[in-house]
């Protein structure tokens, strides 16, 4: 099944429906991106609960008009460190942050200067690291291209390191899922799809 996604983001649901998929090809071409927040925004949960971290965009390709392709990273605020400081002190305990961290570090810590860049290598790393079956196709859509949509998404309970303190949290980044759960979330992301 071919899938184009409505938004372009890290949520656990969002995989869910990628790994149902199969395939999903990211439109390139896709405008309108202020209004799809997860382009570059996802949630993450720490010691102080859920926390929405955004990557900044230079004002200029923020614009509804900017194609996905031209959408440019702003390096305000040392944005880089802030995220990478959050997902140490959410996940630095999680089991699987320590076998992350070498793949995921490099990203927060590259150059990107294009927002489909730094998504295209999270999606790699994700992909690889819980050895995903999914494949990406990265190309502006045409009109007369049918793509399916995957059926609805449930949420599903799994470990998550601060649920004693915060409860169970729904929702959040597939990082979360990818260091509570490493490979083995693929299993989660499969009961999020089943009926």
């Amino acid at each position: 099944m071919n899938w184009r996604p409505g938004s372009f983001d890290y949520g656990i649901g969002w995989w869910a429906a990628a790994l149902q998929a199969g395939h999903v090809v990211i439109d390139t071409a896709e405008r309108r991106l202020p209004l799809r927040h997860g382009h570059h925004r996802y949630s993450v949960c720490g010691p102080n609960g859920a926390q929405q971290l955004t990557i900044p965009l230079v004002a200029s390709t923020r614009t509804i008009d900017t194609p996905l392709s031209d959408v440019l990273i702003s390096e305000h605020a040392h944005w880089r460190r802030v995220h990478w400081g959050a997902l140490y002190s959410a996940y630095g305990r999680t089991p699987y942050f320590d076998h992350a961290a070498p793949v995921l570090e490099p990203i927060f810590n590259g150059h990107q200067t294009h927002l489909l860049d730094f998504n295209r290598q999270m999606q790699q790393v994700v992909t690889d690291f819980m050895q995903l079956p999914i494949v990406f196709d990265y190309y502006p859509l045409k009109r007369s291209e049918s793509i399916e949509e995957p059926v609805a998404i449930r949420d599903v309970r799994y470990y998550q390191v601060w649920q004693s303190r915060h409860g169970f949290i729904p929702g959040l980044s597939i990082l979360d899922l990818m260091m509570n759960e490493g490979p083995e979330g693929i299993f989660t992301l499969m009961r999020m799809c089943s009926e």
